[in-house]
């Protein structure tokens, strides 16, 4: 006989201070010692909870009622923050924003790494705390988030269609976006002209549990010169997007001067595989980067539809600068990119080493660097296409020669324990470990601290309004005694 769980009651406390901002946008109260997370809590707010989810080391609560607002809050400047999940901390001013990353890189440090460390610098905050992302991936669904408290059933199908940002934790839904304050204009203008047309023209949008509908979605890119790149997905072949839609919407906006389709008949969202179809221009926008050395050209890179590219270019020029600056290059270095991307830093560097080798998962965005090497006239860097741990071998060393410095740029996962083994044997003299997670970012640090010493820790806030952060380390092998 199986017997079902007995179902827990909710747990009410009241006069719960929030103490401390958490990982994934969470805050943190500890009434009675126990740790619970709570969403859209600011430290120093005084509330009532209730307690709705309990694990083994912590539980999850909601807030209930108000009853002191934290002195570090403010008013969100999105009407739909706490509903469509990407700017979580939107509700917290932004010094104190800072502050909390600051504090997660030092935690995580403490926690996780549990290394001696230098004092950490002062983070780098972003000067520009909205309209820094030059990339937006909407998606159509025709169950979109109904805000106005009707019950389900009660709207027509037309109604119910959403163009925007899938709800957390929901497959087929949407927050149907009236405006998005995280891309500059006229992105929401493009997205708002689409989905009057298509609700206008009643072109079906994708239905994600049948796995049927025309319009899937509508990737919005931009540069810094304000050009923007459109990519329009939908399911299957249609005159109506190809001859009335993507005109029109040439027609409407001059700043669109790269315009792709792309025909998804798959039962996924990924298009990487799928041919892209340009309709109007180049199928790549030009972003530029200024050079981190007076004197020098500023360095150009072609950003295609699924090319990788620091969604933030603004601070993606202080998060490299800080990186360049903490290596000290003298002219004379073999450099190892490891996740070399479409080869940002690689090229970054170039000019002030004497070769970089690349290494890079991805063979799309490998080739994304050799034609930005070419564009930028680079001579010095080569580039290979594998998985890193089978790549970065002995062989790999002794066929490119033994690096002076190692730049590591890893995703959030950080590197593989064979990759870090092979930082060990080599033994560069400098590794600049630059990390979008601090948590692996401590972990590795600890793997390595029996040959490095961290001399540097510089964070770099890339993400206002999110509880992500950039971290800059310097790494110094350590003399043999």
């Amino acid at each position: 006989m199986v017997r079902s769980k007995t179902k827990r009651e909710p747990e009410y406390i009241e006069d719960v201070e929030i103490v401390d901002a958490g990982s994934e946008g969470m805050s943190v109260a500890k009434p009675e010692g126990r740790v619970v997370f709570i969403p859209f809590g600011v430290p120093g707010d005084v509330v009532d909870i209730e307690v709705y989810k309990r694990k083994k080391n912590f539980f999850e609560g909601k807030i209930l009622n108000f009853k002191k607002m934290s002195d570090k809050r403010v008013e969100p400047v999105c009407q739909h923050f706490g509903l469509c999940g990407g700017c979580k901390w939107q509700h917290m001013d932004y010094q104190w924003q800072t502050y909390y990353k600051q504090k997660q890189v030092k935690d995580n440090f403490d926690r996780i790494g549990k290394i001696e460390y230098p004092e950490i610098r002062p983070i780098l905050g972003c000067e520009k705390q909205f309209a820094y992302r030059n990339k937006l991936e909407y998606t159509f669904s025709n169950r979109k988030w109904l805000t106005d408290g009707a019950p389900i059933g009660t709207h027509d199908e037309e109604y119910c269609k959403g163009l925007g940002f899938h709800l957390p934790q929901l497959f087929d839904r949407v927050v149907d976006i009236e405006k998005c304050h995280l891309q500059a204009d006229p992105s929401n203008d493009i997205r708002l002209f689409v989905r009057r047309f298509t609700l206008e023209r009643h072109l079906p949008y994708y239905n994600f549990r049948a796995h049927e509908g025309l319009m899937r979605n509508l990737v919005i890119r931009c540069n810094s010169k304000g050009e923007f790149m459109v990519i329009l997905v939908i399911g299957e072949e249609n005159a109506i997007v190809r001859h009335e839609l993507i005109p029109a919407l040439e027609m409407a906006f001059p700043q669109i001067v790269s315009l792709l389709l792309v025909i998804n008949p798959k039962l996924n969202d990924i298009i990487n595989d799928l041919p892209f179809e340009c309709l109007k221009g180049e199928p790549y926008l030009i972003e530029t980067m200024a050079s981190p050395r007076p004197g020098h050209d500023d360095l150009k890179f072609r950003i295609g539809p699924v090319s990788f590219f620091q969604t933030n270019v603004y601070q993606a020029e202080r998060l490299y600068k800080t990186a360049f600056d903490l290596a000290n290059v003298q002219g004379d270095e073999l450099m190892y990119d490891l996740y070399t991307g479409t080869g940002t830093i690689a090229q970054y560097f170039s000019h002030f080493v004497k070769k970089v080798v690349g290494i890079e998962y991805v063979e799309a965005a490998i080739e994304d660097a050799k034609v930005n090497a070419e564009i930028n006239g680079i001579k010095n860097c080569t580039f290979y296409a594998g998985d890193m741990a089978k790549v970065f071998t002995d062989d790999f060393i002794t066929t490119n020669g033994q690096p002076d410095l190692i730049v590591t740029d890893p995703p959030r996962a950080g590197m593989a324990e064979k990759v870090v083994e092979q930082l060990l044997k080599i033994r560069a003299k400098k590794i600049v470990y630059v990390s979008c997670n601090p948590a692996t970012q401590a972990r590795d640090l600890q793997l390595l601290d029996s040959a490095y010493k961290v001399m540097a820790v510089q964070p770099v806030d890339m993400f206002p309004h999110t509880q992500h952060v950039e971290n800059v380390c310097l790494l110094e092998l350590r003399q043999e005694i």
